[in-house]
């Protein structure tokens, strides 16, 4: 199998996996089963390697703030958009092209709807869409067309109307630099070489945001339950080397991207080419079917579009908000690649699909 899904989840660095194991032994000498909540030696040990994690996840993010863990960023969102929305109660808005686990809320909350031109940019942001002490939802890198969103305007027109801004960097962390300006941020350990059931909710210093749950005083009260050592080092590993890495991964990406741009010149690309994470390539080709071409190249893992809309039977949210006709969102694919992804599986990856277009007629 050639991967080329890194939106969807990204393989478990070796890194990662070796800071889990420690977490995950026991009984035994090590005893790195206990409980972090718990006051003995063990337990308090395993608190600190959560706090460890805590600090490397916060260094790729914004100072002045504070790193929640949760257990992905779809909760994350919930609880800076549905608890968020009790604290300011003024109104929502958010991004059309947002992922579904912010829409839903959105939708849920009947918040402004904020458009996108044909190129899935935000449009400036108007004051008569921006709500007075409320909340705006603006995504970083989204997640289907890897562009890249004006958060700081946002956040300018967000704090000029006493509203907070809350920023999506799942597809952003640790592969762009995260801006200064949000009041709340989201992300997740799966996308950036980590562990999945994990993820956080970043909150500004300042910020009087309600806690997710009760019956604890776990997360500094804010969110109950047992907190899992192992999935927290995996994660903090993981972020430590996507630090380390950042530089070096990027050029890797860019190379790819160039690669890639080279070896499908018929294709139409979806989306602007810059402001854009180049790890993100969707592309659509006129007499192409998505779906059978998925099943005719079933040696290489790549997408429609979201990986959590995948199976509904409907078309891109994201490509029909810039304006892409339903027959040309039918045949667009989502490729994406990273840090393991090899030239030689890139260009391999992608002759396979050209065979299967070629099954369909199209050259």
């Amino acid at each position: 199998m050639i991967y080329l899904d890194y939106q969807a989840t990204t393989p478990l660095a070796p890194e990662a996996r070796e800071a889990m194991l420690r977490w995950l032994e026991g009984p035994g000498e090590e005893d790195g089963f206990a409980n972090p909540s718990s006051t003995h030696k063990a337990g308090r040990a395993a608190a600190a390697a959560v706090e460890v994690a805590r600090d490397q996840v916060a260094a790729l993010l914004p100072p002045g703030g504070r790193v929640f863990f949760t257990s992905g960023a779809t909760e994350a969102l919930n609880w800076a958009l549905l608890r968020g929305a009790e604290a300011m109660p003024g109104g929502v808005a958010g991004l059309s092209i947002e992922h579904a686990a912010s829409l839903q809320c959105l939708e849920r909350l009947n918040a402004a709807i904020l458009p996108v031109d044909g190129e899935g940019l935000a449009l400036p942001p108007g004051d008569a869409l921006i709500p007075e002490n409320g909340i705006v939802a603006t995504m970083l890198v989204n997640n289907e067309v890897g562009t890249i969103q004006p958060v700081v305007d946002f956040a300018a027109a967000a704090h000029a109307r006493n509203s907070l801004l809350l920023c999506d960097a799942v597809q952003g962390y640790g592969r762009v630099a995260i801006p200064d300006g949000p009041d709340l941020i989201t992300i997740s350990a799966h996308k950036i070489h980590g562990p999945k059931g994990i993820g956080a909710l970043w909150v500004r210093d300042g910020v009087d945001l309600p806690p997710l749950m009760f019956g604890g005083a776990q997360e500094q009260g804010m969110r109950s339950g047992t907190v899992s050592p192992a999935l927290c080092a995996g994660f903090g590993a993981a972020a430590a080397l996507a630090a380390e890495r950042f530089d070096k991964d990027a050029e890797h990406v860019e190379r790819l991207w160039s690669l890639a741009r080279d070896l499908l010149p018929e294709w139409t690309l979806n989306g602007a080419e810059s402001p854009r994470y180049h790890g993100n390539l969707n592309v659509r080709r006129e007499g192409v079917n998505g779906l059978r071409l998925m099943s005719d190249a079933r040696d290489v893992a790549f997408s429609l579009g979201s990986a959590c809309g995948s199976g509904s039977g409907k078309v891109s949210h994201v490509l029909r908000a810039m304006g892409v006709s339903e027959a040309d969102a039918r045949a667009s694919i989502r490729l994406g690649w990273g840090r393991y992804t090899s030239e030689q599986e890139l260009r391999d990856g992608l002759s396979a699909i050209r065979a299967a277009a070629r099954l369909q007629g199209v050259n």
